[in-house]
């Protein structure tokens, strides 16, 4: 059954809710609380002034300066994409993974097994990119994985390995460069992402970026002892 025009997926609304009940139990919440907070919820939502319409988009880049169909280098307003350099990157990534956020980058979208760093860079079905700044500082790695050249599709991912660079919209002008560069250079029709980020932050990230919801797997990877929901989206070229 098809969703109402214009209001959010349920499967959305299903993992948001999921996520922060999870969050709310771990707090110390009990019934009476949650109740408690989606009247607060409610009175909020109705206060003048907060209709997301009403506010500009928070962290919305420049649009990017970059030429469609062009190899590596790319070149956005604050940020560029040039090809994975092993000798030179590889520490990085190394380094970048093993902090909290990183290491969802080698989790596997289908077991809770992590990719070696060696195995994702040395895959022939891995695309790498490393994002930097305009003065050249490596910031973050952005990867097409499953590259499946007949079927014209790969999953996205992507990643800001310098902490001090997140919230500044470096991430999503770097996906748009690199999901145009998938499209209109790899060739790909389908790109799609599989992530335990259900927060609405992350979500409504992707969906800027052109990403609709497909489904949600429940309860689908373990990670530290803690089974947590896989959000599927998906961008589709016609």
């Amino acid at each position: 059954m098809s969703e109402p025009q214009g209001q959010i997926p349920t499967a959305m609304l299903e993992a948001l809710s999921r996520n922060f009940c999870r969050e709310a139990f771990s707090y110390g919440f009990k019934q009476i609380d949650f109740i408690r907070y989606v009247n607060h919820l409610l009175d909020a939502s109705m206060k003048p002034g907060r209709s997301p319409a009403s506010e500009p988009a928070a962290g919305a880049p420049p649009a990017p300066r970059k030429a469609r169909g062009h190899a590596l280098p790319l070149v956005g307003a604050e940020v560029g994409i040039r090809a994975f350099d092993r000798q030179l990157d590889l520490p990085l990534l190394e380094q970048w993974v093993r902090e909290a956020n990183g290491r969802y980058f080698l989790l596997s979208s289908t077991s809770p097994t992590r990719h070696s760093v060696h195995d994702l860079v040395d895959s022939e079905y891995t695309v790498l990119g490393t994002v930097i700044l305009n003065d050249g500082t490596p910031i973050g790695s952005m990867a097409f994985l499953d590259f499946d050249r007949s079927q014209h599709r790969a999953e996205l991912r992507k990643l800001i390995g310098v902490p001090s660079m997140r919230g500044r919209g470096f991430a999503k002008e770097a996906s748009r460069l690199w999901i145009d560069h998938g499209l209109s250079t790899l060739g790909l029709r389908k790109i799609y992402l599989n992530t335990t980020h259900t927060n609405l932050r992350n979500v409504r990230l992707n969906e800027e970026l052109g990403f609709k919801v497909e489904g949600i797997l429940r309860n689908e990877l373990c990670v530290d002892g803690e089974y947590q929901d896989v959000l599927r989206m998906g961008l589709w070229r016609e």
